[in-house]
């Protein structure tokens, strides 16, 4: 007895999502990756809108080899380098510091002042780190992607992100230090000039 072969279920990929639905889920992370990847406060929106044009026309484009969030970052960087390019064309005023990263708190004024402290030092040190180990300490560090995946988005071959971590992860650690050194030195003097 001749049993029929049944043709094999052809599998679909699955559908990319949609936009309004990664807008609304990851408009946050994009707007935070444009600030962290040196985009300055009052170019940020264009940037962000920027970035959301691109993953509107490439959506359908999404195969799904990398997490939704690491395919984002990627679109962000690019255009945050496109951006850069232009802006060294087209130089722009001197901008203020702007504690724009510090998160909201009700913890307490002391908690909201060492938070917005914490956020310039940070956007102080990621505006001096040149900017391929600020993209990888970025995406490392702040939006938790793994060094495969950051290797995987930008081309960077992977002992390269694990370098350029390391050498910014140093270059983090001796801010903070000077920080905290700049702030008791600041402290000692206050007291001393108190008594």
């Amino acid at each position: 007895m001749l049993v029929a072969a049944t043709p094999a279920l052809a599998i679909m990929p699955p559908s990319p999502p949609r936009f309004d639905a990664v807008y609304a889920a990851h408009f946050d992370f994009v707007w935070r990756s444009a600030r962290r990847l040196g985009v300055h406060p009052p170019a940020t929106d264009d940037v962000v809108q920027d970035a959301f044009l691109v993953v509107y026309r490439k959506l359908p484009e999404f195969e799904g080899r990398s997490s939704l969030r690491t395919w984002l970052f990627a679109i962000v960087r690019r255009v945050v380098q496109d951006h850069r390019r232009r802006a060294k064309r087209k130089p722009e005023a001197p901008l203020e510091d702007s504690p724009s990263l510090a998160a909201d708190s009700q913890e307490g004024p002391h908690a909201m002042t060492a938070a917005r402290e914490a956020a310039v030092i940070l956007e102080r040190f990621l505006d001096r780190l040149p900017d391929a180990q600020r993209e990888v300490f970025v995406a490392a560090e702040i939006e938790q992607l793994t060094a495969p995946e950051i290797a995987r988005e930008t081309g960077i071959k992977l002992n390269t992100v694990y370098s350029r971590l390391r050498l910014a992860r140093a270059a983090f650690e001796r801010a903070v230090a000077a920080s905290a050194l700049s702030h008791a030195d600041s402290a000692a003097h206050t007291q001393g000039a108190a008594s």
